[in-house]
């Protein structure tokens, strides 16, 4: 008798979508200093002095400010490095991810 062999064949599937992106927001706070959150938004979020000054700045008056849009997985690694600089240094600041 001969034996029959069964052959699948698997289609790859070629539909990637871009990943989805989520806002890293900084929450004001009255203990974190200004020159820790510029700090850290140079650092961790490549930002230029003057954008990063400005975005202190506004996360002081506004209570809470967006200052990066990014893909899930580097948003909350870059919310736990800052989170974790932040106790560190012995300060309160808090990094939300919100999808966008």
């Amino acid at each position: 008798m001969a034996k029959t062999e069964i052959i699948t064949k698997i289609k790859p599937n070629l539909d990637i979508s871009e990943p989805h992106f989520y806002k890293v927001f900084y929450i004001n706070d009255d203990v974190t200093t200004m020159e820790f959150v510029v700090r850290t938004l140079i650092e961790y979020f490549d930002h230029s002095d003057e954008t990063a000054i400005s975005l202190t700045e506004n996360i002081h008056d506004s209570g809470s400010a967006v200052v990066a849009v990014l893909p899930y997985e580097i948003a909350e690694q870059k919310g736990i490095e800052v989170t974790l600089d932040a106790r560190k240094h012995g300060y309160p600041l808090q990094v939300k991810i919100e999808a966008d």
